[in-house]
């Protein structure tokens, strides 16, 4: 375990707090259906393992179905009585959030619980599948499925806290680098142009949309009176493969401050505090780090601007 400087906020936990240890203990899952996206590795697959030991339902929403079938093999072997399903998601590709949606529907499985996780930090400059910039589609339009996956799930989501009286809970992971960002917060006007990409603001900018995603998300449940809550989080600094394309932000955050990272357990506590803990009941717009409530910038509690993004996207993905 890392060394840490860590203090209880009012949650009584801490960064030093593990998901299975602490923050889920003594908590019974059973009867709650779970989607994890990017649970192949890491906080991902940490997070999922977790919730199965609480006999949650998972579904592992994943590219590679391979990769993903060993994990739930892995996860089986320490809990026999875990259910995982193992699904194909492609996140960077609308095409494949639709199918999957799709095939979700036709299983008929109730939805409490969307976990979303994939990152892709500071590449060379790309464009996805459906024209969009890569670290956008991957980090906030597809992975969020705030435009498509998340608008296509919603009902399914709404039904199950209806008929069985269990609050719904949407956890966006995003990152404390959502304050590095463009000046503008998100470039609307130039998403998708090459000649201002800076790799680092344009991760910030994914990052930020995850955390406006869900204070919008938040406001929407609110005004239609519906027991979802939508809550996003900084996981920490954890030592993965996710800077693999930049050395500078590799040797900044996972070298310089190497006895400041948590350990993948750590890492997973907050989303899992999250996903089941009874303390955040009917808590929704939030941003937290380390267990806790934070506050993120200025730019993340700018009601306006989530609104303007979510038609933004709305008109990017062509949803309706």
């Amino acid at each position: 375990m890392p060394w840490l400087i860590a203090f209880k906020g009012k949650s009584g936990f801490s960064a030093r707090n593990t998901a299975e240890d602490h923050v889920t203990k003594g908590i019974d899952g059973h009867g709650l259906t779970d989607i994890i996206t990017g649970p192949t590795s890491g906080i991902g697959l940490e997070t999922a393992r977790v919730l199965a030991l609480r006999d949650v339902h998972v579904v592992m929403a994943a590219r590679n179905l391979e990769a993903a079938t060993k994990c739930k093999e892995t996860i089986i072997k320490g809990c026999s009585s875990a259910t995982i399903d193992v699904m194909k998601l492609y996140v960077s590709s609308l095409e494949s959030v639709t199918n999957f949606a799709n095939e979700y529907f036709s299983k008929g499985l109730p939805l409490n619980i969307l976990i979303v996780f994939k990152n892709l930090m500071a590449p060379p400059f790309s464009l996805s599948k459906d024209g969009i910039e890569s670290q956008f589609a991957t980090n906030y339009l597809g992975i969020l499925m705030h435009f498509h996956l998340t608008n296509l799930l919603l009902d399914t989501m709404k039904n199950t806290a209806q008929i069985y009286g269990r609050e719904g809970r949407i956890v966006i992971v995003s990152s404390l680098l959502h304050r590095l960002t463009y000046k503008e917060g998100i470039m609307f006007d130039k998403l998708n142009d090459e000649k201002c990409y800076n790799s680092f603001y344009a991760y910030g900018q994914s990052k930020l949309a995850n955390i406006l995603h869900a204070k919008e998300l938040a406001r929407r449940f609110k005004e239609e009176g519906k027991n979802i809550t939508a809550n996003a989080l900084h996981p920490g600094v954890i030592a993965t493969n996710l800077s693999r394309h930049s050395n500078f932000m590799s040797i900044f955050l996972y070298g310089l401050f190497k006895h400041f990272q948590k350990d993948i357990p750590q890492g997973a506590s907050t989303t899992c505090y999250l996903a089941l803990n009874p303390q955040v009941k009917g808590v929704s717009g939030e941003y937290f780090a380390d267990n806790n409530v934070a506050k993120p910038s200025a730019k993340a509690r700018n009601a306006d601007l989530a609104k303007k993004l979510w038609e933004f996207g709305m008109r990017l993905t062509k949803s309706k």
